[in-house]
């Protein structure tokens, strides 16, 4: 009889128990990851009338394979354009949220009198919130065309980067088995380092590559050359000193930057799911009934701060960065939840062996119970926000409205340091860390080819980004009047940018030599000469940055036009060839007395009417810009889905959303909107009026303009602003 190794058997007991549990799911609705947690438990020890995994040590092997396809194929979904077009609002709402969640566990761990590591990592556990049971619950909802889906998913990208960054930060906790602030911030600058140094290196290499290789890349030859460099990038993680799940991480982050991303993520699918499900089912071997049975009390205890905590935390973030309370408290009861990237931080505690073997059962515990909970939480959100609004003083939603007023009118205004930022500041920071790694390199050479060739050698490679550093041209992305402001500070700019590449440059000649020798004053003054004087190293530079450019498919960095006051929120939708309204006008279609929804904007090819007149008459493929309160536009994306689909987003720099207040001398006192000819002279609409604490939107335009009004208006930026002094 011939004999079958365990780990087949085993691996077919897996699939098919999986199989058979998560369909029951799928019939129940229930979310998958479940159904594998469920079918884990069936297989594992713990259970004695089921059959039993008998190779446990392969299988673990096989998790820790799942982890990194598993974050090999986050990362292709990531995207560094993606975590640029979050917004400010994703991203506050997120590292609030965060930072609050790591020190309510911490916290709440110490109270139970565990130790600090494992306080620590519970934190990081109840950090990071479920994208897939999230996108899930969306879908079977119908609620991804509402306005507060765009900053859930926005805090979700951000929170992708923050777990990794959490890895790191907890593998260093792990190693040195004590909470040193000093190591953990050094710890951050390397991982940052490192993060930079991979992307550029991978961005200017990889793309090149790939299209040179193109050819002979069918699907098969494609996903062998990915998972090939992923785990390639796996093994220099490593090396480095930090997780594997990193290097996975980073790499399909680098190829979702390519021509290729789409095509690596599609066919990576099947495979991520394979190996996916193989993890989660692994999670699910190591729940202990004893353990849960000992720890009952508190894994209600901590779900109850998962959802209390995610739910507040995220809610007063959202309302700190200038979102509306209705939305704020959307986002929070939709990200009251724990998911994969808790299993992952939980399985970094086991394999490092530095946590207690009762908090992995209790993470999975409190994700399943958050998780058969999201749906429901999102359904009630709107309850409970009106339940607060009867609740909380009038005082305090008069303070928020007026806050997030203040907030919105000032956001689009660019202050200086931003503009300082987006000129000089990514492009030293990139070139700051070449000019760093080129000088470790030489130092790594030092042994083979002595001080004064490895100097040169440094020099040789290093000249160029040194001149970018102190010399180079500001971003192309700047406007006009951003350039003119930047103009003004052209002197102090020269003086920070040259003391910074004096200091590197000290750095440089001082890790080969002595400073106060004449060897090292020669070598510090013909580095300063080279790059003063270095227009060749400008040429060879700007061919650089080109290819980099070019080989990372850059767009400037596009955010949904920023278009609607408050509540409301702006759909865009692309009139079918077929539809019923193409043909007629504006004032024929009835949108707006339909469903009180306000056409803003009529984007046609080239061709764009900010503000359409009604009568504009709808063409096939015109994308239109709605503005409405969530349930109108929802209705009116119902009624268009027949006729017209939705369509990617699209953004015009020139329009913005700003406010007006009306004084006793401003010239439309009195008349109504239509009278005022506020449409003209700003190319524009008044898409809201703030009138004694009420908030108008889409008003009639028959509507008279009063003292103390405030005018939220859609139009040409600079002309708003002309209104407005």
């Amino acid at each position: 009889m011939m004999h079958l190794p365990e780990l087949i058997q085993d691996l077919g007991f897996i699939l098919i128990t999986a199989a058979m549990v998560t369909l029951i799911f799928k019939k129940l609705n229930q979310p998958v990851v479940l159904g594998y947690l469920i079918a884990g438990f069936l297989v594992s020890s713990h259970v004695p009338y089921f059959p039993n995994v008998k190779d446990v040590a392969s299988i673990k092997i096989w998790a820790e394979i799942g982890i990194i396809v598993l974050l090999f194929g986050l990362g292709l979904e990531f995207s560094f354009k993606k975590l640029a077009q979050t917004g400010r609002s994703a991203t506050i709402t997120a590292i609030f949220e965060v930072i609050f969640m790591l020190v309510s566990g911490f916290i709440f761990g110490q109270i139970m009198g565990w130790n600090q590591i494992d306080s620590l990592y519970l934190g990081g556990i109840l950090s990071i919130s479920s994208t897939a049971i999230i996108i899930r619950a969306f879908d079977e909802l119908g609620l991804k065309s509402q306005k507060f889906v765009s900053l859930v998913f926005g805090v979700l990208i951000v929170e992708d980067i923050v777990a990794i960054l959490l890895l790191v930060l907890l593998s260093t906790v792990a190693i040195s088995r004590e909470l040193s602030g000093q190591e953990l911030i050094f710890s951050g600058f390397r991982l940052g380092f490192f993060l930079i140094l991979w992307f550029i290196v991978g961005i200017y290499m990889l793309p090149t590559i790939m299209r040179k290789i193109k050819k002979y890349l069918n699907n098969e030859t494609m996903l062998i050359v990915s998972l090939g460099l992923c785990l390639a990038m796996v093994s220099i993680a490593t090396f480095a000193g930090f997780s594997p799940a990193l290097g996975a991480f980073v790499m399909g982050s680098i190829l979702a930057e390519t021509t290729e991303g789409p095509r690596i993520e599609k066919i990576l699918h099947p495979i991520k799911d394979l190996f996916a499900a193989v993890f989660f089912v692994s999670v699910g071997m190591m729940i202990d009934p004893a353990i849960l049975q000992q720890y009952a009390w508190q894994i209600v205890l901590i779900t109850l701060i998962t959802i209390a905590g995610k739910v507040l935390s995220t809610s007063v973030g959202a309302l700190i960065s200038g979102v509306s309370f209705r939305h704020s408290v959307q986002a929070g009861m939709s990200l009251a939840q724990i998911g994969e990237f808790s299993f992952i931080i939980a399985t970094l505690g086991l394999t490092l062996k530095v946590t207690s073997d009762f908090l992995y059962p209790i993470a999975v515990s409190v994700s399943a119970i958050t998780t058969f909970a999201t749906p429901y939480l999102i359904r009630n959100s709107d309850r409970l926000q009106n339940f607060l609004r009867h609740k909380l003083p009038e005082n305090f939603f008069m303070r928020v409205e007026k806050y997030q007023t203040a907030f919105v009118a000032e956001q689009s205004e660019a202050g200086l340091v931003k503009i300082l930022w987006r000129a000089y500041g990514w492009k030293t920071l990139i070139n700051g860390v070449l000019v760093f790694a080129i000088i470790l390199a030489g130092v790594l050479l030092r042994p083979r080819f002595g001080d004064y060739i490895s100097f040169a050698i440094v020099c040789f490679l290093s000249i160029p980004f040194y001149w970018a550093m102190c010399f180079s041209q500001p971003s192309k992305f700047l406007t006009e009047t951003e350039l003119i402001r930047l103009h003004r500070l052209d002197i102090g700019v020269f003086i920070g940018r040259n003391i910074l590449g004096f200091l590197f440059a000290l750095y440089a000649v001082s890790s080969f030599m002595t400073l106060n020798s004449w060897q090292g004053l020669v070598s510090f003054a013909a580095l300063t000469l080279l790059v003063f004087f270095g227009s060749t190293s400008q040429v060879f530079y700007q061919k650089i940055e080109t290819k980099f450019m070019n080989n990372l498919v850059y767009e400037s960095p596009t955010r949904k036009p920023k278009l609607a006051p408050w509540d409301a929120s702006l759909a865009t939708f692309t009139i079918n060839p077929n539809s019923k309204y193409v043909g007629l006008t504006l004032l024929d279609s009835k949108i707006k007395e339909t469903y009180n929804v306000t056409v803003a904007l009529v984007e046609r090819g080239e061709s764009k009417h900010l503000a359409p007149d009604r009568g504009l008459i709808l063409m096939p493929f015109d994308k239109l810009y709605l503005i409405g309160i969530d349930e109108q536009v929802h209705k009116l994306g119902i009624e268009l889905e027949t006729s017209a689909y939705k369509d990617g987003e699209s953004t015009t720099e020139s329009y913005k959303l700003r406010s007006v207040r009306v004084t006793i001398s401003s010239p439309f006192v009195n008349k109504t909107i239509r009278e005022s000819s506020i449409r003209e002279k700003t190319s524009g609409l008044i898409v809201g009026i703030e009138r004694n604490g009420e908030h108008i939107i889409s008003p009639d335009s028959s509507m008279e303009i009063l003292v103390d009004d405030i005018l939220w208006i859609v139009g040409d930026y600079d002309k708003i602003n002309r209104l407005r002094s």
